[in-house]
């Protein structure tokens, strides 16, 4: 099989190169900062963007929220199956 993201440099115009499930943590960042997040259960999404902004959204189901994510809150989420983009 051939990897078309073989000779590539990862960039932030590119699409993700992984996809991590996220667990929501109200004192711990992600593994690794989201460039996206994917939500199929939709609901609210209290999350830290990676300028530090607090913000609570309302998602709908199977949504892709393009912002950059360093933490999700479990305190005032209610989504579900959330998931981070991102460049490994």
């Amino acid at each position: 099989m051939t990897n078309p993201f073989e000779n590539r440099t990862s960039s932030l115009s590119g699409p993700a190169t992984d996809i991590l499930p996220v667990t929501p943590n109200d004192s711990t960042d992600l593994s690794e900062v989201a460039i996206a997040l994917y939500v199929e259960t939709g609901g609210t999404l209290s999350l830290v963007t990676v300028r530090g902004g607090a913000r609570t959204i309302a998602v709908a189901d199977r949504s892709i929220l393009p912002v950059g994510v360093r933490k999700v809150n479990a305190t005032g989420t209610s989504a579900s199956g959330i998931h981070a983009m991102v460049i490994a």
